[in-house]
């Protein structure tokens, strides 16, 4: 009988047991101003969870909501020329 065990590595290998690609990275990076922008507003929106929102945490939102608007627009307008690989579309 042939012993297949090291073929079968490749095989079985799990993608999710890897370390981010350089391109990860990089995409990561590209989109972390959006992403701490959204986060802001989450945490902005989790503070009046527990109480009805006076005039200063709508404000709160309201700037937040607008950062994260604006670092979408940013992220759209960096990113309109650059060709990503590995997508569908």
């Amino acid at each position: 009988m042939k012993h297949i065990g090291a073929a079968q590595v490749v095989v079985t290998t799990n993608v999710f047991d890897r370390e981010p690609t350089l391109a990860e990275l990089d995409a990561i990076e590209l989109e972390s101003p959006l992403i701490l922008a959204e986060v802001d507003l989450l945490d902005a929106q989790i503070m009046t969870l527990d109480r009805p929102a006076n005039e200063v945490d709508a404000r709160r939102i309201r700037r937040a909501r607008s950062r994260v608007l604006a670092a979408r627009r940013d992220l759209v307008n960096r990113t309109a020329g650059v060709v990503l690989s590995g997508g569908a579309a």
